[in-house]
């Protein structure tokens, strides 16, 4: 089943049901990959069709690395969409990505391990090597940024997304290597999302909210989840007039 979907949203943590969407139906997708995180809800928004899936369930109940990647992609391209923007919540390493900031990274470093990372990783598949030098779409990363100016909502462009196994929070010894090796940001959803969306051809960005400083950043003495929760639901509320603009243009 196919519908006209003019983009589809991936919920992270702190963003499990999508706020103004108007006539919801919700979609159960069969894919050959097992289940999906959960349904695939289909509404209206800002006068356009949008799907959204909340990346951990609506109840928070999947962890990073038990997240089934691949069926909540596929399920997404089969339902029509074409364009996709993963909201990930993640600590910020960089000094300006501190709590509550927004940012769209153009680079990813994938740190997880034992995650199903392709759909050529099935018998009989044809392999794919995908060019990902640049790993999110240009020209959605350009819409979102002019989206965002046109929202009013400040968001930084670019910085490099680390992604770790999760679901533990990293260790300062490992945020210290992280940002030896380049990274601005740390998050567990980051991959093989962005890879497995390529692979399907699709438009893909990410929206960064930065929930936290990682171990060992900024000056927090220690990481308080009340705190993070508290620093996501402001930053969660700048998406959808975001994603509203997106839409407009």
């Amino acid at each position: 089943m196919t519908s006209s979907i003019d983009l589809a949203v991936i919920g992270g943590s702190g963003l499990y049901q999508f706020p103004g969407l108007e006539n919801p139906v919700r979609q159960s997708v069969d894919t050959p990959f097992g289940k999906a995180s959960g349904d695939v809800v289909i509404g209206d928004f800002a006068g356009r069709r949008i799907a959204f899936l909340a990346r951990h369930g609506e109840s928070h109940t999947v962890a990073p690395h038990r997240v089934n990647y691949r069926a909540n992609l596929w399920a997404l391209h089969h339902l029509g969409a074409r364009r996709v923007i993963g909201v990930n919540a993640v600590g910020g390493i960089r000094d300006d990505m501190g709590p509550r900031v927004i940012v769209v990274p153009e680079q990813i470093i994938d740190y997880t391990h034992g995650r199903y990372t392709s759909f050529c990783d099935v018998e009989g598949a044809e392999v794919k090597h995908i060019d990902f030098s640049e790993p999110y779409t240009a020209s959605l990363r350009t819409a979102l940024l002019a989206a965002a100016k046109r929202a009013g909502v400040s968001v930084i462009d670019g910085g490099c997304y680390g992604a770790t196994q999760g679901p533990r929070l990293e260790t300062r010894a490992e945020i210290a290597r992280m940002k030896r090796d380049g990274c601005d940001l740390v998050g567990m959803t980051g991959m093989p999302e962005a890879a497995l969306a390529r692979e399907l051809e699709l438009d893909y960005a990410c929206l960064a909210l930065v929930a936290n400083f990682a171990a060992g950043c900024g000056d927090e003495a220690e990481i308080s989840i009340e705190e993070i929760f508290a620093h996501l639901a402001a930053a969660t509320a700048e998406v959808p007039p975001i994603l509203a603009e997106l839409l407009k243009a």
